[in-house]
């Protein structure tokens, strides 16, 4: 079963913020979320719900609600200390 793929405004911005290759590579991984919310080496950060996916030197922060089958990415952003400061 397929998800739909929402993107928080704030989501929005750091993906178009990226350039070349590191955008497309990001831009494909939310997509492949669609067919696979959960897919290899995935991780749940304990305290939000949330899940994050590793690509390259970038974190995608997202959310999965299998009731209405979407999944929220709420931050895309470059690991740092902020990275998983102040998460939705």
């Amino acid at each position: 079963m397929s998800y739909r793929i929402l993107l928080k405004r704030s989501a929005r911005r750091q993906l178009d913020s990226l350039s070349g290759r590191s955008y497309i590579k990001v831009d494909r991984a939310i997509s492949s979320l669609g067919q696979e919310p959960r897919p290899p080496r995935v991780k749940k950060l304990t305290d939000s719900g949330l899940w994050r996916v590793r690509i390259g030197r970038y974190r995608l922060i997202y959310a999965i609600d299998d009731v209405e089958h979407t999944v929220t990415v709420v931050r895309v952003a470059r690991r740092t200390e902020d990275t998983y400061r102040n998460l939705p």
